[in-house]
This record gives structure tokens, sequence and C-alpha cells, in this order.
């Protein structure tokens, strides 16, 4: 790799990890608020990624097990500098948490009884409500403006799946996956290729 070449892929994973770190940081509510700040950050502030593409991303995040803050930092991380990507991503997401839970863990008992502390968390409750409001909107509202009857009834079938008839989520997210591929496999059928 000549050294220019070098020098932009080191200023890369420098970002990656700044952002994830930034991200990781000043994110509260879990992994679904970190993913659309994953998409402002990458897509619409860096251009690095498409927002289709991190919509697909953001399916691989979730269907994967373990935290969905680091499955989308591997994922992106990946996406966008291979291995290197993926292992600067990962510390950046984790060293915020690892740092906040240490110094909570060793002052829990003054932070378990303060009013003040309490009174936060129950506020931060109605914002990481509003939040993850917004992701749902934000990775819905492309599906809808498509106006594909399928994507449409697998987006509701979806939503009444979990929130009506309380179906877990894995196997939703396996119909999901199947019912793409079934999709794929017939347009490359259709197209001949």
């Amino acid at each position: 790799m000549p050294e220019k070449d070098t020098q932009k892929y080191r200023q890369r994973l420098w970002k990656i990890f700044l952002s994830t770190l930034y991200l990781s940081a000043f994110t509260f509510g879990g992994g679904y608020v970190i993913v659309t700040l994953m998409k402002e950050k990458f897509v619409d502030e860096y251009h690095w990624i498409g927002e289709d593409e991190m919509l697909d991303l953001v399916a691989i995040a979730q269907s994967s097990p373990g935290a969905i803050a680091v499955n989308g930092a591997i994922v992106v991380g990946y996406k966008l500098a291979g291995i290197p990507g993926t292992l600067v991503a990962i510390l950046g997401t984790i060293l915020p948490p690892f740092a906040i839970i240490s110094v909570i863990s060793i002052c829990y008992n003054a932070f378990r009884s303060n009013f003040f502390v309490a009174q936060m968390l129950s506020g931060m409750q109605a914002g990481v409500g509003a939040v993850i409001a917004s992701v749902t909107y934000d990775m819905g509202a492309p599906i809808v403006k498509e106006k594909d009857p399928m994507s449409l009834v697998i987006l509701l079938g979806a939503f009444l799946a979990a929130c009506i008839l309380e179906i877990n989520v894995i196997y939703i997210v396996i119909v999901c996956g199947l019912l793409g591929v079934a999709r794929t496999l017939l347009a490359k059928r259709r197209t001949g290729k």
C-alpha cells in the first residue's frame, strides 16, 4: 500500500474509533439509540455508507447474538476498514460503558439512594422512549415510501406479531429473513440472473 493510502487508512481507523467512542459515551438507552446515531455519523455526515446498506448492516447486527451496539460497531467497522476497523470500532464502543459501570459500581451505595439520580434516570427513560420511536420511524419510513406491497405486508406482519401476538422476536427475525431470501431468489429467477 502506498504511503498516502496508508495514511488515509490510519486516519479512517482513527475517525472510526473516535466516532464510536463519542457515540458510545453520550448515548443512553441501549443499542437502538446508538444505531440511529451511527447512521447519522457514517451515512449522513461522512457519507461512507449508503442508507440502504446501513439498513442491511443494522439487520445483520440485530439478528446476531449479543448487544446491538457492539454488533452494529462490528458490522460498520468491518464494512469501513476490515478487521482493523472492527477492532477499533469495538474498542471505541465498549470503553465508555466499561469506565462508567466501573465508576458506578464503586459508588453504587451512594447512587442507589440518591433522590436526584433516581429522578434523572426516570426522566431519561422518557427521552429514551422518544429516541426509540424516532429510530423506528427512520427505519420504517423508507419501506413505506417504497410502496412495495410485500414489504409493507412484512412490516405490518412483524409489528403485529411482536406487539399484539407477543411472538418471540427471534422467530420474527427468522421468518422475515426467510421471506427476504425467498423474495431475492424469486426476483433473480424472474430476471434470469
